[in-house]
């Protein structure tokens, strides 16, 4: 670990990942970078399943070799007591009620479109799992939406549930979904993006 206090096991072009890496990087926290390719089934190997032996990234190592898993998670555990997440009882279970939302309602419908749209070739079966995908994703589309029609962000002041969501959400036409519809969707991607600490996709910024 050497001078960093946190090492991130990840794939650069990972939504998942780059929720670790927005944060790290809201909080100007400083940190070493190890890609992992998932492609080329990195994390099914002996080394990667030690860390994590559910084979999948993010992975955060702290300094003292302790790993943590599953991006969420990781978010929680970089945010909470900083100004990412709320003091108040309800309002920290409002950032949960989302971050929930984006695991079990937009990541399996609109990350994973992205996915096959961008790492796979399509064939008959992935075709019809886009075609499944799609209304489930509008629809978790159609949500945020409508809470932001007449929300800044999510939960008060910018927090982690706005990372959460933004991570697949401003690559969501990646995933076959247009957004040119949802101005409020749109005003708050902006809104994210040009904050001076952001950092886009595909980019490592190690503070």
């Amino acid at each position: 670990m050497a001078e960093y206090p946190y090492k991130l096991y990840d794939y650069p072009d990972s939504g998942n990942g780059y929720k670790v890496r927005l944060i790290l990087n809201h909080l100007q926290l400083a940190y070493s970078y190890q890609a992992v390719d998932i492609l080329a089934g990195e994390t099914r190997q002996a080394d990667f399943l030690a860390l994590n032996p559910n084979g999948r990234i993010p992975v955060l190592q702290l300094a003292d070799g302790t790993c943590l898993a599953e991006s969420n998670a990781i978010l929680w555990y970089l945010g909470d007591t900083t100004h990412l997440v709320p003091t108040d009882r309800l309002q920290r279970a409002r950032v949960l009620q989302w971050m929930f939302f984006e695991q079990y309602n937009h990541e399996p419908n609109i990350a994973t479109s992205r996915f096959i749209l961008k790492h796979t070739e399509i064939n008959e079966e992935r075709q019809q799992a886009l075609d499944q995908k799609r209304p489930a994703g509008y629809a978790a589309l159609d949500v945020m939406e409508q809470h932001l029609a007449n929300n800044e962000f999510f939960v008060g002041e910018f927090s982690i549930a706005d990372i959460a969501l933004f991570a697949y959400t401003h690559v969501a036409e990646e995933g076959g979904f247009k957004l040119a519809s949802y101005s409020a969707i749109q005003r708050w991607i902006d809104a994210i993006s040009s904050h001076p600490n952001h950092c886009p996709i595909n980019t490592i910024s190690q503070a």
